[in-house]
């Protein structure tokens, strides 16, 4: 057993990673995985690089802690107290032994086991016996951009010191990761983080549902691809445009990317996750751990705005959103999901963003260079619709997209990264101040085509779709589906067997997250079949889920156990019924135990009410504890 130095609730920074890492199947987590290589100098012996590596692990808590689900409580982050780091030592020598390449793909691909090993792994390369390299690999849990700075300005004062034979000096440690975690869980923290909650309640309210409503499509087998378009003429122009609108070139990145997805969207308003640190929101922001969160981002190109016009808006919407940003993510993905059920249609935020500065590192292109990259397999298996990267090195812009088919086919993603250089390099005329419709044109994108969809508010809605949707249900013999003079969107049913509008709210519920383009009618007419009276409602009330199998049963008993419910309703959703989403992986880990396996984190997490998603499950071996 672990002797444990100290523990703590996970930081809020590190839930989104955290989530993510249990989401993901194994063989996919090392897409969490950092590694940086470290040329040595000269000098610099294996004893020498043991002890600096060993200091650095003493010197800092978060490079020796490990993370936790198996309480009936919050995940925690633990302490271990200091030890030897293993280090893998190979050799450029043929020697018959592992190859350098071998060991660092091991390294690098094999997920970490965040319960036994620390989040740490080092390789040391040697020729002649002497060593020349070493490569970490690192934990996303433990590093994000801050830290892994920090920990690179260590290693290098480290090792030139031991080559010089002198000490190095380094800043002093203040505070450590459960320091910090201290601080999120204080009175003052707390009231801090639930005003912030309030006005992402209110934002997340006024999303659209779907972004790409216009554009998805339904693909039984979606793939999945990679693009990177690098440009040196970028790097002048987005810095020439942000001078004269006195924004970062961060911003004017955010702006060209609204203006790009709504003109190839045909979306009044762009939503997506942009990954921002929170390092200025706390008065520990020293602290060596992952500290990011992803920032929701809603800009409005309503009006057929102009460049500048677009620019402002987004610089107005970051600085809001930025006031607010210091959120654990797993209560913003609760927001998300009680929205949805509340609106009986998914609010999707699949598309995010990241701008990363890396001043230190050159790209040697001369010229625009367009490139497909290899499947991102790993990616995909988080189920987001797109991932857009910018880039900015010192000699260069490069643009990298992910993106499923569902949204977008492969002459879309190379249209829209040219089509996004084109953009920037047109802006950098002083005279120049595209509008959306100018940059549709410019790049070529093609109208959006609207086949029997109703447009409201929160988006494009397929009303042949959802009576399809509803003629699933084995009670229902026909079904038609209309928008009334009140905007809603009404359901007319005959039905051949009784039914109420509680089961069908929950039957449509059920089947959102499969289906483009659906939501939950706001109202349902259903006339039975002989002289049964025609039966009337919203299916807000009384939700009657059906028949309750063991699946059901142990679903609802296990969700209840690991929130601390008294009891769940199989007709509401995960987060309706009172559950916590940072809870979830303790959830699947009961379910496993109970020999029952099917569901992933963003299923339960979702608006589907538990009795559908118990229909997920599969039953597995039975434990022959459970079975005596």
């Amino acid at each position: 057993m672990m002797h444990v130095n100290k523990s703590a609730d996970l930081g809020w920074g590190q839930r989104y990673v955290w989530l993510r890492h249990q989401h993901l199947p194994p063989a996919a987590r090392h897409e969490a995985h950092i590694v940086i290589s470290f040329e040595l100098p000269p000098g610099v012996s294996l004893a020498g690089l043991r002890a600096t590596l060993n200091y650095l692990v003493r010197r800092h808590e978060a490079l020796r802690t490990t993370y936790h689900f198996d309480l009936a409580a919050d995940p925690q982050q633990r302490v271990q107290p200091p030890s030897a780091l293993p280090v893998t030592v190979v050799s450029t020598e043929r020697d018959g032994t592992e190859t350098p390449a071998e060991a660092i793909e091991r390294l690098s691909t094999t997920e970490f086991d965040l319960a036994e090993q620390w989040p740490i792994r080092a390789c040391v390369l040697t020729a002649g016996g002497r060593p020349k390299q070493l490569i970490t690999v690192l934990n996303h849990m433990a590093f994000d951009a801050w830290t892994v700075d920090r920990f690179e300005r260590e290693i290098e004062a480290l090792g030139a010191g031991i080559a010089a034979g002198r000490p190095a000096v380094l800043e002093p440690i203040r505070h450590q990761p459960c320091d910090l975690a201290q601080y999120e869980s204080s009175p003052r923290a707390v009231a801090i983080k639930d005003g912030a909650l309030a006005y992402w309640r209110d934002e997340i309210a006024t999303m659209p549902a779907d972004t790409f409503a216009l554009r998805r499509t339904a693909d039984p087998s979606p793939t999945a691809r990679a693009a990177t378009l690098t440009s040196p003429a970028m790097l002048d122009a987005s810095r020439r445009v942000a001078a004269r609108h006195h924004v970062w070139p961060s911003l004017v990145h955010l702006a060209t990317h609204a203006m790009v997805l709504a003109a190839y969207t045909g979306s009044d308003r762009v939503a997506h996750l942009s990954f921002t640190g929170n390092r200025d929101a706390n008065p520990y922001n020293d602290v060596m751990t992952c500290m990011f969160s992803p920032l929701l981002m809603q800009v409005d190109c309503s009006g057929n705005p102009s460049f500048s016009e677009v620019v402002r808006r987004t610089a107005e919407r970051f600085e809001q959103g930025q006031a607010y940003a210091n959120v654990p993510y797993d209560e913003l993905v609760e927001l998300t999901s009680r929205e949805s059920f509340r609106r009986g249609q998914i609010v999707r935020t699949g598309s995010e963003l990241n701008f990363l500065s890396h001043a230190a590192h050159a790209s040697r292109a001369r010229r625009t260079t367009f490139t497909w990259n290899a499947t991102p397999t790993s990616w995909a298996h988080f189920g987001a619709d797109t991932y857009f990267r910018i880039y900015e090195m010192r000699d260069a812009v490069v643009i990298a997209l992910n993106a499923v088919s569902t949204v977008m086919d492969a002459d879309t993603m190379e249209r829209f990264l040219r089509g996004y250089e084109a953009v920037l390099l047109a802006q950098a005329d002083p005279d120049a101040d595209l509008r959306v419709d100018d940059i549709a044109r410019l790049i070529g994108f093609a109208a959006p085509a609207t086949p029997a969809r109703h447009l409201d508010r929160n988006g494009a809605i397929d009303l042949a779709e959802v009576a399809a949707v509803l003629r699933e249900h084995p009670a229902v013999a026909d079904a038609r589906v209309a928008v009334d003079g009140a905007g809603r969107l009404v359901a007319e049913l005959a039905t051949d067997l009784p039914v109420t509008p509680a089961n069908l709210r929950g039957h449509v519920l059920g089947r959102l997250h499969d289906r483009a383009a659906v939501r939950c009618p706001d109202w349902f007419r259903v006339t039975p079949s002989g002289q049964l009276p025609v039966v009337e409602g919203d299916g807000r009330l009384s939700l009657h889920i059906g028949a309750i199998g063991e699946a059901e049963r142990a679903l609802a008993a296990i969700v209840a156990e690991v929130n601390g419910l008294r009891e769940v309703s199989l007709a509401d959703s995960y987060t309706i019924a009172g559950g916590r989403v940072l809870r979830i992986p303790r959830v699947l880990a009961v379910l496993r135990e109970h020999g029952w396996e099917g569901i992933t984190v963003h299923q339960l997490a979702g608006s589907r009410p538990l009795g559908a998603v118990a229909s997920l499950l599969n039953r597995t071996a039975v434990p022959a504890s459970l079975a005596a």
